[in-house]
């Protein structure tokens, strides 16, 4: 073979026939699909279209708006904390997850009672899980609005339930902290039915308490309310500068106040928080529950004011069978809405309105 043959049997042929047709075959199945397809693109930005243009803008912007102003979570202080190491922060608590639903982590923070301190160190997450059926009361703490479990505020009342005896679960709701998920009503009571029925599950007949602060009373309510309808109650709840319902707290707020003379302002407000389905009915949840119930106020709390403890108090009371499982404990000028951990009357407060509803 000469060096011509040798060229030109290294030149690529022609495709195959069977080939070229499937080629061609495709090309023309894609060129009748192109009308449908542009057909239904049309249709679906069409639709996107008369969805956007049946709402005025403030409908647009004022729900997802009161989302963030009401949960405040897009807050993420303390900066530089590693969630997962709550011993930097505070002694003998581990950190551990639960998935209440598929693609929701919580981050919680388990703190056992001070006096297992020693015994705590170096142990792993299996010892704080079987530590809670050490007959030591528990109470599964609910923040309120904003940053998440490491807030030093949070962590300071901790310390004060820990020095008293109490295993304390320190929950971050889905979206606050490292916690996943989106943040709603519904899904902030879902994560906190898991949490309640996971401890329970653990503490033997260790009672178990939810604390619930501020926008946490709304939280525990709605939870406690769930549970006695699947009739399993809870052993006790404790609320702390509660409200009646999140939209009467809301247009009391301070800094919402000062739009009341707006034209239309007040009504937009509450709109809002009906499209985002946030209701947070503290004064609805009460009378259908039969729990002993705390209720913690500061006289001199300006972001929930006192007359919101009082309210809920007298529609809880009237609604309870049982008038000596409701009491309400007003403390003095000095701690406003924060700062009930630096009282030296709430530990005993506590524990002596748990030991007599446990006794």
């Amino acid at each position: 073979m000469d060096a011509r043959d040798c060229d030109a049997a290294s030149e690529p042929g022609p495709p195959p026939c069977s080939s070229v047709t499937s080629w061609w075959a495709m090309v023309l199945r894609n060129l009748r699909l192109f009308p449908c397809f542009c057909s239904a693109l049309g249709s679906k930005i069409a639709a996107e279209y008369r969805n956007f243009t049946s709402k005025s803008l403030k409908e647009h912007i004022f729900p997802p708006l009161m989302n963030m102003l009401i949960y405040l979570n897009c807050i993420t202080a303390p900066i530089l904390v590693d969630l997962k190491r709550p011993e930097t922060k505070i002694a003998h608590t581990v950190n551990f997850f639960l998935k209440p639903e598929p693609k929701v982590l919580l981050g919680i923070w388990h703190t056992v009672p001070s006096y297992r301190g020693e015994e705590a160190k170096g142990k792993c997450r299996c010892w704080y899980e079987a530590s809670l059926s050490d007959g030591n009361p528990i109470i599964i703490y609910l923040h309120g609005s904003g940053i998440n479990r490491a807030f030093c505020g949070r962590i300071k009342l901790t310390q004060v339930l820990s020095d008293g005896g109490f295993h304390v679960l320190s929950v971050d709701y889905r979206g606050f902290g490292d916690s996943t998920g989106t943040t709603t009503e519904e899904g902030l009571t879902t994560d906190i039915i898991c949490v309640y029925e996971w401890t329970k599950a653990r503490s033997g007949r260790t009672p178990v308490c939810l604390w619930g602060h501020s926008l946490g009373t709304g939280v525990a309510t709605n939870a406690a309310r769930v549970l006695e309808a699947k009739g399993c109650p809870v052993d006790a709840i404790i609320l702390e500068a509660p409200f009646t319902n999140i939209w009467a707290a809301t247009i009391n707020f301070p800094l919402v106040k000062m739009y009341w003379k707006l034209p239309g302002c007040l009504r937009t407000f509450v709109d809002a928080l009906k499209e985002e389905k946030i209701v947070f009915p503290n004064d609805e949840n009460v009378k259908f529950l039969s729990s002993p119930l705390l209720i913690l106020h500061g006289e001199d709390d300006r972001t929930v004011p006192l007359e919101f403890g009082k309210q809920l108090y007298e529609i809880a009371r009237s609604a309870y069978r049982n008038k000596e499982r409701v009491k309400m404990v007003v403390f003095p000028p000095g701690f406003h809405h924060d700062y009930l951990f630096k009282s030296p009357m709430l530990l005993s407060t506590v524990r002596d309105f748990l030991s007599e509803q446990w006794a």
